[in-house]
């Protein structure tokens, strides 16, 4: 087996040579796997530089979104020099300096129900590093359908969350959630924030697990959920059992898979920053970002309600300085929680000429 490599591999995987109950027959498993990954943010960062790093063959990277200079706090793939680049891109240059040896595929496409079978049936494994319901659910079905395992991994706050689904019969994610949760009721896509080192140690142990499904050692973590507390740096598992009905999936539904910050079904009136930048006389405004945001700008005079706080019936307070009858507009950072922050206003408070701001304050 050790014929495999050449003089670069044998130095550079030794270390897995010479660990017992891995040896060369584990690394050449590594060598001919692929495995996609989901997603190359706070998760996947880490999952692709340990997958890199190990020797995987192939590593396939699907991410259409752009580094952000607030991804750096948790997504160290990338560098101060990778803002404003494609992730798959960025992702694919940086793995590939790491490690020359395997091969890297960026693909700048968003997951979906038109490409999630042949994407997942092309691998051997899959890590989800997604941040929203409706991806979570749609690597779940794809899985199934393909028979293929994946790692999941979830952080928000101080908490992680960690499982292998779909392997050899055992649970699946539908086994854990059956179905998603109602639409604008997990407010994942309002930066509720999480501690930045926490993606690295739930995405450094998906790397983990699927090095270990890839080389046939160990155990995988399939039938319990690891729950990581880093405040009080607690780890238990859950045990969890697989329910046939998980697997009674014959084809991606059209629709169905909820979405973390779904806009209501009647969508809101918009207006474009220009409209607002340009008006002689401001409307009503209301920020609902969180308090941290509005300290590196707003614009004023606004009223402040985190999207939070509007959404618990908390803001009695300021909605009363505001008149219901008169134009408002409600911003925050993108313009997605201030499209739920309008439908509030106007299905729960009666505003009638609510409007949210495009692209909100950071396009403002």
């Amino acid at each position: 087996m050790a014929e495999s490599f050449d003089p670069r591999e044998t130095a550079r995987y030794q270390r897995h040579f010479s660990l017992t109950g891995f040896g060369p027959v584990g690394q050449e498993r590594l060598k001919a796997a692929t495995v996609l990954v989901v997603g190359a943010g706070g998760l996947g960062c880490p999952a692709l530089l340990y997958l890199a790093a190990a020797g995987v063959g192939r590593i396939v990277v699907v991410d259409d979104d752009r580094v952000e200079a607030s991804n750096l706090q948790r997504q160290t793939l990338f560098t101060e020099a990778d803002v404003g680049d494609l992730k798959a891109a960025a992702a694919a240059r940086r793995l590939t300096a790491l490690n020359s040896l395997i091969r890297v595929e960026g693909r700048a496409v968003r997951f979906n129900r038109g490409n999630a079978i042949e994407l997942v049936s092309a691998c051997d494994v899959v890590v989800d590093g997604s941040d929203n319901f409706a991806t979570r659910y749609l690597v779940n079905d794809a899985c199934v359908l393909a028979g293929k395992p994946f790692v999941f991994g979830a952080v928000q706050g101080f908490e992680g969350q960690l499982s292998v689904f779909n392997w050899r019969n055992g649970p699946t994610y539908r086994c854990l959630f059956p179905e998603p949760p109602a639409a604008g009721t997990v407010p994942n896509c309002a930066e509720a924030g999480v501690l930045g080192v926490l993606p690295g140690l739930i995405g450094t142990a998906q790397a983990c697990e699927a090095i270990k499904l890839l080389a046939g050692i160990g155990e995988p973590l399939s039938g319990r959920l690891l729950l990581w507390d880093a405040l009080a740096m607690t780890v238990r598992t859950v045990a969890l059992d697989p329910d046939p009905a998980s697997r009674a999936i014959t084809g991606l539904p059209p629709e169905g898979y909820g979405e973390t910050c779904a806009v209501p079904d009647e969508i809101p009136m918009e207006i474009e920053p220009e409209v607002l930048r340009t008006a002689t006389k401001l409307p009503q405004l209301m920020d609902v970002r969180e308090g941290w945001e509005r300290a590196q700008g707003a614009i004023n005079p606004s009223v402040h309600v985190p999207l939070g706080r509007l959404e618990r019936g908390e803001a009695d307070k300021e909605l009363a300085t505001l008149d219901p009858e008169a134009p408002l507009v409600v911003y925050c950072a993108h313009g997605r929680r201030s499209l739920r922050a309008a439908a509030i206003l106007r299905d729960r408070h009666g505003f009638k000429q609510v409007s949210s701001l495009r692209g909100g304050f950071s396009e403002y």
